[in-house]
């Protein structure tokens, strides 16, 4: 597995794990509305190639496909992770640890903060086990959306 930056040619592949990973776990926690609002919102090429052009979203590749991905910035005053996902068959696979674990590094001194919906009890364990630790709720950007669980992760 290779974890890069992604590049205006994975922009297309940075979106297919989006998408996919969206409508596979999130109808049962949102419904469908939510999902198909959301990815007009968050994964259109417009919404994806800012973060792409920036250098902060990165990809993990297996034998040269884009399995996942994940985008950050620095705001305030932390560095927030705002999106990783897994394509569904390389859950498990270590592709989201691996990313994680370079958003952290690329993090320095700032601590990294997240947010899943409440519902994503999967996400939730997942983070904790890398060192996350709940810190709040917050309401939906998408109306009638599930409130979202922050979670951050003190400075190395």
């Amino acid at each position: 597995m290779r974890v890069r930056e992604a590049t205006a040619e994975d922009l297309d592949a940075v979106i297919h794990v989006g998408v996919t990973t969206w409508r596979a776990t999130y109808p049962p926690i949102t419904g469908e509305a939510y999902v198909e609002e959301g990815i007009a919102k968050w994964w259109a090429p417009d919404a994806v190639l800012p973060g792409i052009r920036a250098g902060t979203v990165l990809v993990a590749e297996v034998d040269d496909q884009v399995v996942a991905m994940a985008s950050y910035s620095v705001f305030e005053d932390h560095l927030m992770l705002w999106k990783l996902y897994v394509l569904p068959d390389s859950q498990g696979s270590g592709a989201g640890s691996a990313l994680l674990s370079e958003v952290i590094a690329r993090a320095g001194d700032l601590p990294v903060r997240l947010t899943h919906l409440v519902g994503n009890d999967r996400a939730h364990a997942v983070y904790e086990r890398l060192g996350f630790v709940e810190s709040a709720t917050v309401p939906s950007p998408i109306d009638d959306g599930p409130e979202e669980i922050v979670m951050e992760r003190a400075a190395d």
